[in-house]
């Protein structure tokens, strides 16, 4: 008995463990994943590199909306920093970048190239038939 109640408290204390690390992976995960080449390869498809690009209400570089620069924000405050970006930001390389990485850690823990691609395109919840074009473009970059 007292052996069964040892092992149902180690069992737990392995379960909450691996939860707390998948967690933080989900806080940090693309924080410390190298997501230049692919930022690279979206920035030369949607502005060929032009930080001042604009097309409708997507702005900069990385053609950010303003509803992308609200879910950083929503995701920041969630995290309790104090930082926040403006539209204008969307025209800053370094801030777009900073945003896509925020995105990806937020939506895409596991860093996959394949999901941050068509959530770009997408959002958090995109359709594989619609992104389909965009993805390939993107990949066609990425892959040169």
């Amino acid at each position: 008995m007292i052996f069964s109640k040892i092992a149902k408290v180690t069992v737990l204390t392995t379960v909450l463990t691996f939860e707390a690390f998948a967690v933080q992976g989900r806080e940090n995960g693309s924080k410390n994943y190298d997501w230049d080449p692919l930022m690279d390869a979206i920035t030369h498809v949607e502005s060929r590199g032009d930080s001042r690009a604009v097309s409708g209400r997507s702005c900069g570089a990385m053609q950010i909306t303003p509803i992308l620069v609200q879910q950083c924000n929503i995701i920041l405050k969630e995290r309790g920093d104090k930082r926040r970006y403006t539209l204008n930001d969307r025209f800053s390389v370094k801030k777009s970048r900073e945003m896509f990485v925020l995105i990806q850690s937020y939506y895409n823990p596991t860093n996959n190239v394949e999901k941050a691609i068509r959530i770009w395109n997408g959002g958090p919840r995109y359709k594989v038939r619609s992104t389909q074009g965009y993805y390939k473009r993107v990949m066609r970059a990425y892959n040169n």
